[in-house]
Formats: structure tokens, sequence, C-alpha cells
């Protein structure tokens, strides 16, 4: 039974994950961590430690106590918020992955480390982006992901340290609000389209990016720290992904269910300009080929599940 310590598990994903991994291994096997305090039933329901990543020590204090044997490390921050603080976005995400290589050194733990889209830039081929390609992102938030991704191979090649983590697309969730992102128009419209049937959105219409639904991004983290690792033969940054599209088909989809759906746009130059260097579509070939990987959402059942479970909420809401 593994025995798993999340950082960073009050954002986006962690927030999913936790109740994945809690459901698959058991609430005591699995520890939380935040920078942030946290007083709700979320993590009152188990192990749970207000902690900065960056501190190692406290870190191994954690590991040491309750058995661990995998870290899920997702504090960072986010593309947006990233290039309005750079030098917290180095910071947070490079020395904070630094930190936890370290204690992943020194205790023999298994590290999972999400990277993203963002590692690609202008430079980068952008229909169906190979896995192996040219990464010169123009953003920081990028440029700390290019070097986690680095950070990450080095420490499995120079010490041995089982690290494995996927490049994720934007992250459509409707459990979580996000915060700092720039694919986070696609979830923003569909919380829109419910409370009152129109979005603006800050991307252009035809801008294309890669996309998936949550359950699928916390299927992809743990299959692939379940995966036989005499197959993997990346190990870390597989591309994966579900979905492309842009926020016109977004809202096209959901007019099947909200006939009366609008759109119109207020551009925001920098999460416009960010977009601008990703790529259009990813190819995910060698996660699908080295452990499997294969998503259960496109964009018509993901804005099913969205509106569905969106609407029960605001209707829960009314009672």
């Amino acid at each position: 039974m593994k025995r798993i310590f999340i950082t960073g598990a009050l954002g986006q994903i962690g927030s999913e994950l936790v109740t994945a991994l809690r459901k698959r291994y058991g609430t005591d096997n699995v520890v939380l961590s935040d920078i942030k305090a946290d007083k709700s039933e979320f993590s009152n329901s188990g192990p749970f430690y207000q902690v900065d990543c960056r501190d190692s020590k406290k870190i191994v204090e954690i590991i040491k106590k309750h058995g661990i044997d995998t870290v899920y490390h997702l504090a960072a921050l986010l593309s947006a918020s990233g290039e309005a603080n750079p030098q917290a976005a180095w910071d947070i995400n490079v020395n904070g992955l630094y930190s936890v290589l370290e204690v992943a050194r020194e205790t023999g733990i298994a590290v999972f480390t999400p990277s993203s889209i963002g590692a690609f830039g202008p430079n980068t081929p952008r229909d169906f982006t190979p896995q192996d390609t040219i990464q010169r992102p123009t953003s920081m938030y990028g440029i700390t992901k290019v070097t986690g991704e680095l950070l990450c191979d080095y420490y499995y090649h120079r010490y041995g340290v089982d690290t494995r983590g996927v490049r994720y697309p934007g992250i459509i969730s409707n459990v979580k609000e996000p915060v700092g992102g720039t694919t986070d128009y696609a979830v923003y419209m569909y919380y829109e389209a419910v409370e009152k049937g129109r979005y603006t959105c800050f991307l252009k219409g035809d801008t294309y990016l890669d996309m998936i639904y949550m359950p699928d991004a916390i299927k992809a983290g743990i299959d692939l720290m379940e995966a036989n690792p005499e197959r993997l033969r990346h190990r870390n940054a597989f591309n994966v992904t579900a979905m492309s599209f842009c926020p016109e088909d977004e809202a096209a989809y959901i007019r099947r269910y909200i006939p009366g759906f609008e759109i119109d746009y207020s551009i925001d130059p920098v999460r416009q300009a960010l977009a601008n260097s990703w790529p259009n579509s990813l190819e995910d070939y060698a996660a699908r080929v080295e452990w499997g990987w294969s998503p259960e959402y496109d964009l018509d059942s993901m804005t099913q599940d969205m509106l569905k479970v969106l609407q029960k909420r605001k209707d829960r809401g009314r009672k």
C-alpha cells in the first residue's frame, strides 16, 4: 500500500487528486500539505500540515513520520500569476522542486511533478507537437517548467530518484475555480454559461489550445505513478491530451445544451501572448505506448458533465 505526501494540496489539481488517492489508498495513507492554512473538512479529514515546500527539513520530518514512499509535488505559481511576479515564480516553482528532489535523494521516495504545455514556445511545432521537440518558452512560467523537467531527468539519471511527470494541457474542473492560468477561460465559460447565459472571454475566439477534463488529469497522474518503470523510456514530461479546441468551439458545444448562450471578447494581451506561444494540439503517442494513457472525455462529454454538475449546484443554492 502506497503512502503518499502531496504538496500544494489545496490547489486546483490537489483538491481533486486528494479525493481520488484517499479513495484508492485510504485517508491516513495520503498526507496533505500546503503553504496556506486550512480549517475545512477537506484538510481535517486526514493528516494535514501547513508547510512551505521549500522547507526541506520539515518535509523530511513529515516523510519519515508517516513512512511516505511517493510525493505528488503540485505546489507552483501558474502562468499569468508567474508573469505578474516572475521572481516568485522562479523561487516557488524551481527552488520548491529542488527542495523536494533533494528530499527524495535523501529518503529514496518517488516524485511526481507536473509540467505543462507552457514548457513549449513560439518556435515549437504548433500542430501535433511531438514528445521530443524544441522548447524555448518566452514566459517565466514556461522557463520554470522546462527547468523542472531537466531537474527531474537529472535526479533520475544521476541519483536514481524515481521521478515521473506529465505535461498537462489546460485543465477544466467543476470543483474548484482556477486562479492565474491562461487556459482558465474554458472553465469560466462553463460557470458563466450556467450563471448568466453569457461570457466575456479574455482570449481570441480562434485561439486553439489543448485541454483535459480534471477526471482524466487525475487519472493520468495516478496511472503514471503506478506504471511499470521498466516500460518508461521518457519517465518525465509525457505529453498528455484529450482534446483541442478554441473559445468559439466551446461556445458552440455549450449552445447545444443552453441554446441562448452568448460570447463576446475583451482580450487580455498578456494571456493572449502566452497562448500564442503554445501549441494548438499535442501528440501523446509516448504516453499511450509506454504506460497506456487513454482519456475518457472529449469536448462534448465534458461539456455535458460540466453543465450538469454546475446546474445542480446552482439549483441547490436556490433552495
